[in-house]
């Protein structure tokens, strides 16, 4: 049985290879084995945005965020992740949800 870092690594060739369905269900096993690997989550959320299911790229997002939650980063990340569901979707609700996101990253930050 694989560990959630090799199956991440794993996920990592495939994403570098241009093959983004197969680097999500690696990742998806990386999380599957360590539910709490916030780097597997991130890379989930960048790839599932790459991939237009912003649903599931905002889901893993604010995993993160809930992970580790001192993380100005996180929270600027999933700004990011809003403002691009956005860009998707046109659902205006991403917009005020990527503004308490960059709020809160100020906040940690300073």
């Amino acid at each position: 049985m694989s560990t959630a870092k090799e199956l991440f690594k794993a996920a990592e060739s495939l994403k570098d290879a241009g093959h983004l369905d197969d680097a999500a269900a690696k990742y998806e096993e990386a999380v599957a084995a360590d539910p709490e690997y916030a780097l597997a989550h991130m890379a989930l959320s960048v790839v599932y945005q790459k991939l237009g299911k912003h649903a599931s790229a905002v889901e893993h997002a604010e995993k993160v965020c809930e992970l580790e939650p001192n993380e100005a980063f996180n929270f600027t990340a999933l700004s990011v992740t809003y403002q691009r569901a956005f860009e998707g979707t046109r659902d205006p609700m991403f917009i005020q949800k990527a503004e308490e996101a960059k709020y809160r990253a100020n906040m940690i930050g300073g």
